[in-house]
């Protein structure tokens, strides 16, 4: 099926190598911006980790800097500008933006389709923020960053990827030139040199590129319906899982080591669950025998049930979501860390 496919492929990658030369020679415009811009993006379509990361960064500069993080808002139901208030829903804003207004209450969330104006926007405020966080905008070229983070999967790595249709690369490889830092993401808890080293030669960072590794850390259940006077067994039998989201397998492995049976509902990513998915799941629930039985989701996927008129179908249920968060291998985190704080730092307008 590849390659039959490769064909539409090669047409797909002339369409992007000329919208990248329009870029280039000036034809389509690009807009610098003063306030320092981190971009965290990918060359695929999704499931690189990209909002685990974001948090990493907001963590690390919420204390010293106003950060404001703009998104597209994928899955929303609006169009244009939206910064976002604290009762804002997913709909309004899409699940990722609406994790981010949920974790972090000091912080500024916005959406907007066109990065450039969603920045032109978040910079017109009296109290304009310090450090402008893109989400999933490495493609977008109207706005030129003035650091980019390529995320790549450990196991879906960009070099052995093929364009869209016939892999998952939604751009060119060579547009990995322009990365500043790039991140191997989801790779296995103890680090290897000897896996850092063929990572190395397969990337082959440019001599400007930085690169790192990281990997998930999950954290503990936290109940989904937060009245909820459902505990969580001492040791459970069996996780109904269920999830939309790109790539499940990270999260697969981790909970089969925590249940005798794990049972995966796998939907498309950013999928809008209705009450008839919500049913189906209650209804596999119940046919679980056994009483050390939990219902588990993952964090971004909560974000899309909790303003849900669907959401009363777990009351009374053991309902559950994981958040999870990036470490990166501890002797690179600092020199991560001192990347983004150095570039923040040096380019502050009031440095």
């Amino acid at each position: 099926m590849r390659v039959l496919l490769l064909p539409f492929a090669f047409i797909y990658k002339l369409i992007l190598l000329i919208r990248h030369l329009m870029f280039d020679i000036g034809v389509f415009k690009s807009e610098r911006f003063k306030t320092p811009v981190i971009c965290v993006g990918n060359l695929s379509f999704g499931g690189t980790g990209k909002t685990p990361h974001i948090e990493y960064i907001t963590r690390l500069l919420q204390h010293e800097y106003k950060v404001a993080i703009l998104s597209r808002g994928y899955g929303r139901k609006t169009k244009g500008y939206i910064k976002a208030q604290q009762n804002t829903g997913y709909q309004t804003i899409g699940d990722e933006p609406r994790q981010y207004l949920n974790k972090f209450k000091e912080i500024e969330v916005a959406v907007d389709e066109n990065r450039a104006r969603g920045i032109t926007n978040l910079l017109k405020q009296d109290n304009k923020p310090d450090v402008i966080l893109l989400d999933d905008a490495f493609q977008h070229r109207s706005v030129i960053a003035g650091l980019n983070i390529l995320l790549t999967d450990y196991h879906q790595l960009y070099p052995q990827d093929h364009l869209f249709p016939a892999g998952r690369l939604r751009d060119v490889k060579s547009a990995a030139h322009r990365a500043d830092i790039i991140v191997v993401t989801k790779t296995p808890k103890v680090s290897s040199p000897f896996i850092n080293r063929q990572l190395t030669a397969l990337l082959k960072p440019k001599p400007h590129q930085k690169l790192f590794f990281s990997y998930l850390s999950y954290e503990r259940f936290v109940p989904v319906i937060s009245k909820s006077q459902v505990f969580i067994p001492q040791s459970i039998g069996t996780i109904l899982l269920f999830c939309g989201i790109a790539n499940p397998y990270p999260l697969q492995e981790y909970l089969q080591n925590k249940c005798n049976e794990l049972i995966l509902i796998d939907f498309p990513d950013h999928h809008n669950f209705s009450e008839k998915d919500i049913q189906s799941v209650i209804k596999q629930y119940d046919s679980i025998l056994g009483k050390k039985k939990i219902i588990l989701t993952t964090e971004k996927d909560a974000m899309r049930l909790i303003d849900s008129a669907y959401l009363r179908w777990f009351e009374g249920k053991p309902f559950f979501y994981i958040p999870i968060s990036v470490r990166f291998h501890s002797e690179k985190e600092s020199n991560f860390d001192k990347e983004i704080i150095n570039y923040v730092r040096k380019n502050h307008p009031n440095n």
